[in-house]
C-alpha cells in the first residue's frame, strides 16, 4: 500500500462516526448494509451519513453496489488488510515477529 493511501484511510478513521461506521461494515461483513439501516444503527442524518460514507469510498474502505433502488455498502477486507500490514510492516526491527495471516479477515 502506497504512503498516501495509508495517509488518506487513516484520516478517513480519524473522525467518530466514520470510525462507527467503518466498524459497522465490518461486522456486516459480506451482506453489507444500506445507508438506512446505517442511519438507524447510528441516528445519524441521511446526509451527513451521504458525507461520511463518500469520505470512507474516497478513501478506499468501503465499496458501494446498487442493488435494485438500494445502495450496499461493504468494507473493503483487502485495503483494510493492506493498511494493517503497512503499519506493522517493521515492526520488531524487520524481523518476523507474527503471522500476518493472523490479521487477514476470513470472510
Amino acid at each position: 500500500m502506497e504512503e498516501s493511501a495509508v495517509i488518506k484511510a487513516l484520516s478517513a478513521l480519524a473522525q467518530p462516526n466514520r470510525l462507527r461506521v467503518f466498524r459497522q461494515l465490518i461486522v456486516a461483513g459480506k451482506q453489507g448494509m444500506t445507508p438506512g439501516a446505517l442511519g438507524e444503527a447510528f441516528e445519524v442524518a441521511p446526509a451527513t451519513l451521504s458525507f461520511h460514507l463518500k469520505e470512507l469510498l474516497n478513501a478506499g474502505l468501503v465499496l458501494q453496489e446498487r442493488d435494485g433502488r438500494n445502495l450496499i455498502y461493504r468494507a473493503q477486507v483487502e485495503n483494510m488488510n493492506g493498511l494493517l500490514a503497512y503499519l506493522t510492516d517493521n515492526c520488531c526491527q524487520g524481523e518476523p515477529c507474527f503471522d500476518t495471516t493472523t490479521i487477514t479477515c476470513k470472510c
